[in-house]
């Protein structure tokens, strides 16, 4: 593949890779017996993937010659991992929403399985939001990490941004009228299992009393 399109197969999978993220997060943490330790335990097992895929492996790399050590710079190193802090503490939050998810759903009598195709679009939803906003003002330079100002985008970017907003709140409302039908559908159940005995306490027209 040209290197004009690489990066294009890296964003994919990097989709690929974090839109199933949270169904398996979910998914594992149940497993795991749904209790609070369950998600510590679930952070645990995240952490230990990242410290073979984010640690162990590059090491491998430069202990064995096949890649080359880099200009080990201290803002490289500080802000490189403040990326590293942020993607864990993204991780470790994408986890205690599932928890809370489940927990609210539970509390309102709902099926807990439906909220997790919710956090996904919100969480990148926002992201991608939050990422245009710190790209268009601050714009680092080498030994100048804090170099702020203003770059104009093309005002198609604002427009696909407000359709990420218009998008999420799509997202939120149709949680509230899938929360309405499943609540309407439990009461509706409720009813017709209890006109069964509504109807056998009641006594036939012209029967003695």
């Amino acid at each position: 593949m040209s290197d004009k399109y690489t990066w294009i197969l890296y964003v994919l999978l990097a989709g690929l890779a974090w839109g199933t993220y949270v169904p398996l997060v979910f998914y594992g943490g149940n497993e795991l017996g749904g209790k609070p330790s369950s998600r510590i335990m679930a952070i645990l097992c995240v952490g230990m993937a990242y410290f073979f895929i984010a640690v162990l492996v590059p090491l491998a790399l430069f202990l064995t010659g096949q890649q080359e050590w880099p200009d080990m710079k201290t803002t490289g190193l500080v802000f490189a991992s403040l990326a590293g802090v942020a993607g864990a503490v993204g991780a470790i939050c994408v986890i205690f929403a599932t928890k809370a998810a489940i927990g609210s759903a539970k509390a309102e009598g709902l099926d807990p399985d439906t909220f997790k195709m919710f956090i996904a679009p919100l969480i990148f939803g926002l992201a991608p939001a939050i990422n245009t906003v710190v790209s268009l003002f601050w714009h680092p330079k080498p030994g100048d990490p804090f170099h702020f100002g203003v770059k104009s985008a093309h005002p198609l970017l604002y427009v696909g941004i407000l359709f990420v907003g218009v998008g999420a709140a799509l997202v939120l409302y149709s949680k509230e009228l899938g929360e309405k039908e499943e609540k309407e559908k439990a009461k509706a159940a409720k009813l017709l299992n209890a006109s069964p005995a509504v109807a056998s306490a009641t006594p036939a027209i012209g029967s003695p009393s």
